[in-house]
């Protein structure tokens, strides 16, 4: 039996590096926004069947707590669209290299906030 195989593996101990935690995040960006859409279309669909029905939904949209969901989902959508952007490039071969993919994914993490932060500002 090799020795050097850990026992118990602590997952909240290990460090990923930077351009696996985009990956990961892709992934779970992808399935928020999957699993919100229905919702959101329905949202949406309801909205518009009248003047008095828009209305009682924007108030609902008003509460703290629905906009910070709408806010997370906005995060959600940046993300995976930066991160697609750099997964496509990668796909074509441009920065590959360790330096550029860490590189390119600092920047996907930074430009989702601060692109969440500012459009998020603008609609609250």
């Amino acid at each position: 039996m090799n020795q050097s195989q850990p026992k118990y593996l602590n997952l909240f101990e290990i460090r990923l590096p930077v351009p696996a935690l985009v990956s990961i995040l892709h992934r779970v960006s992808g399935l928020a926004l999957f699993l919100f859409l229905p919702y959101l279309l329905w949202l949406l669909q309801a909205s518009l069947a009248s003047p008095e029905s828009f209305e009682r939904y924007r108030a609902v949209l008003a509460h703290p707590i629905a906009k910070l969901t709408l806010i997370a989902l906005l995060w959600a959508f940046l993300h995976h669209l930066l991160a697609g952007l750099r997964f496509l490039a990668l796909d074509l071969h441009w920065g590959t290299g360790l330096p550029a993919a860490r590189t390119s994914s600092r920047l996907v993490l930074i430009g989702a906030v601060v692109l969440t932060l500012v459009v998020g500002l603008w609609l609250w």
